[in-house]
């Protein structure tokens, strides 16, 4: 290849046909279409930018909450700046942007129907988790459950007193002995007056 590209240079009337004064008109018509072609890439770019100039318009992107508009679907949300993202990470869930962060916090709703005051740093991902069809697959036996990792849940009633708080007693009684005895975990922890829930503020926020 290299020979012939030299036989090539070296020969005088292919130096006389590549001169630009030998064909001025093909010349001129190929620098014009040049210019235009120039030109137009770089009209096209230009439009390009600016459509993509609003990142809100760019789902998947990641972004602190103070960047980000009313109304804007977003998942992946931290709690604490730069603790990583720890809401609205299910399947098919996200939660909404209901006032711009005009001070330290936003106002988001989250999928429970909750809203929450969050960090204006925060960052969170732009758009709805995929696959939103999960929670509406069937299981076809007891096996495909065990497959996903999932264990079988045995009710503490039909368990015996050594077990569980819950087992023992003549037929389904939730008491052991004459007293009764509130719901609590295999090792003796309460599960229903134990832990207090973040309640709704209504009208608040209105």
């Amino acid at each position: 290849m290299a020979l012939w590209r030299a036989r090539a240079a070296s020969s005088p009337l292919l130096k006389r046909l590549l001169q630009p004064a030998s064909f001025p008109s093909i010349n001129n018509a190929f620098c014009s279409f040049s210019t235009d072609v120039a030109h137009t890439s770089l009209r096209d770019k230009m439009t390009k930018q600016m459509v993509h100039l609003d990142i809100n318009l760019q789902v998947g992107t990641c972004m602190p909450l103070a960047s980000m508009r009313i109304g804007t679907l977003i998942h992946n949300v931290e709690m604490n700046p730069g603790q990583g993202g720890k809401l609205v990470r299910a399947a098919g869930t996200c939660a909404k942007i209901l006032k711009e962060p005009t001070s330290k916090y936003c106002l988001v709703k989250l999928p429970s129907g909750a809203e929450k005051l969050i960090d204006s740093r925060c960052r969170a991902t732009i758009g709805r988790v995929s696959n939103p069809s999960h929670n509406t697959r069937t299981l076809k036996k007891a096996g495909q459950s065990r497959w996903l990792g999932r264990r079988p849940v045995v009710r503490g009633v039909a368990m015996n007193p050594v077990d569980h708080p819950h087992g023992g007693g003549e037929g389904r009684s939730k008491s052991s002995g004459s007293f009764g005895r509130v719901s609590q975990t295999p090792w003796g922890k309460p599960t229903k007056c134990g832990r207090n829930q973040e309640r709704k503020r209504k009208g608040k926020f209105k």
